[in-house]
């Protein structure tokens, strides 16, 4: 195996469990690889603020990291975005339908979100991401959007995804805090976890088979497809495991850990 140099880690699922706490121990892995020389990078579903932010900080506050399901690619330390907005027109087709349903809809722009359902699974959000929540009407939503997303429940989901406009990509997602929730995450057609890990490789100059991914959900498939080092968390779905060529640990039990000392024994190896 290629020593590895950069780590995508996924957060719901991956990096905190029911808790919506990461483990001590699992900060003091992500600190031994840091100060080994491998780069770790955020990826997830999540925006760039909140909660999210607080971790992206805490693995990495000089490096790039991928939110949004890699519609927003950040580097922390510059400011530098290379974030891809949403077309215009399947916007206006989902905030149609969210009108007409009366679903959870969310929209994202690289800084702030905005949903204008006002019920327990959006307040519930709200608190997950670490933000107030604030409904306010769409048009309220400042700066390109990158990412849409609804709220369903675990039945709903196959119609949701069905029903999605033209030129998106559909990433589903789970998280333990929320765990009678589905979330359907869109992006730019062709933009996902995958294409962003390739981005931020390339800007770190780093080979992709010298780059490791940990996740264990839907939207978590295209970056573990690209990478050299394909890892699954032990609680992960079953395409997921299918598709990694190494199994972590349960995130309720750190499992994390077990994927970063993988990685420091290909450095100790190489």
């Amino acid at each position: 195996m290629s020593p590895v140099r950069l780590i995508g880690i996924d957060v719901d699922g991956t990096l905190v469990g029911a808790s919506g706490r990461v483990p001590p121990s699992v900060w003091d892995a992500a600190k031994r690889a840091c100060d080994a020389g491998i780069h770790l990078a955020l990826c997830s579903g999540r925006p760039a603020f909140g909660v999210a932010l607080d971790y992206a900080r805490r693995l990495d506050p000089r490096g790039w990291h991928i939110f949004q399901n890699g519609a927003s690619v950040l580097h922390l330390e510059s400011g530098r975005s290379l974030s891809t907005p949403l077309d215009s027109e399947p916007i206006r087709s989902l905030v149609a339908a969210a009108r007409t349903s009366h679903h959870v809809l969310e929209l994202y722009s690289d800084c702030e979100y905005v949903a204008e359902v006002n019920n327990r699974w959006a307040r519930e959000h709200a608190d997950l991401l670490g933000v107030p929540f604030d409904p306010r009407p769409f048009e309220s939503l400042s700066g390109p959007i990158v990412r849409a997303q609804w709220l369903v429940s675990p039945e709903d989901v196959a119609s949701f995804v069905q029903s999605a406009p033209a030129h998106v990509e559909v990433a589903q997602s789970t998280s333990p805090i929320m765990p009678d929730t589905r979330f359907i995450g869109m992006t730019r057609e062709g933009i996902s976890k995958g294409t962003a890990m390739q981005t931020i490789a390339h800007a770190y100059d780093i080979p992709l088979e010298q780059v490791m991914y940990v996740g264990d959900a839907g939207n978590d498939l295209a970056a573990l497809r690209v990478v050299g080092v394909p890892v699954a968390m032990a609680n992960a779905d079953a395409a997921v495991l299918a598709a990694a060529k190494h199994v972590a640990g349960d995130v309720e039990e750190g499992g994390l850990i077990v994927a970063i000392e993988l990685a420091l024994r290909t450095l100790r190896k190489s």
